[in-house]
């Protein structure tokens, strides 16, 4: 035995209410799966992340802090990607090497 009404006019009430309901269902899975779509293409087309970064002091104009290895969990917020040469340049102009990633040995620097 069913809970749906024996009438016709409910019945297709019914009916009506349960396609508008779908079709909201369908626009909505639509919709996640484009918000999924972008996301996964977002990602795709990131540029890869930096061999090394340079850490920046806190204002625009004090050097720069350290020299961590690109991925460095305990590179701070204001890093920026620099290349080997520049890693280099940094480590023999005085800026601290990080201690925990430590860039020097990465890239043979002896200081």
């Amino acid at each position: 035995m069913t809970d749906l009404p024996p009438d016709l006019p409910r019945l297709r009430t019914l009916e009506t209410w349960l396609q508008l309901t779908l079709d909201e269902v369908r626009a909505a899975i639509a919709a996640a799966e484009q918000r999924d779509a972008e996301r996964q293409r977002g990602l795709e087309r990131r540029p890869p992340a930096p061999d090394w970064l340079l850490e920046q002091g806190l204002n625009r104009d004090a050097p720069p802090v350290q020299v961590h290895v690109g991925g460095c969990w305990d590179a701070g917020k204001r890093t920026r990607g620099i290349d080997r040469g520049e890693a280099l340049r940094a480590l023999a102009d005085g800026v601290t090497a990080c201690g925990v990633c430590r860039p020097d040995s990465e890239l043979g620097f002896l200081g």
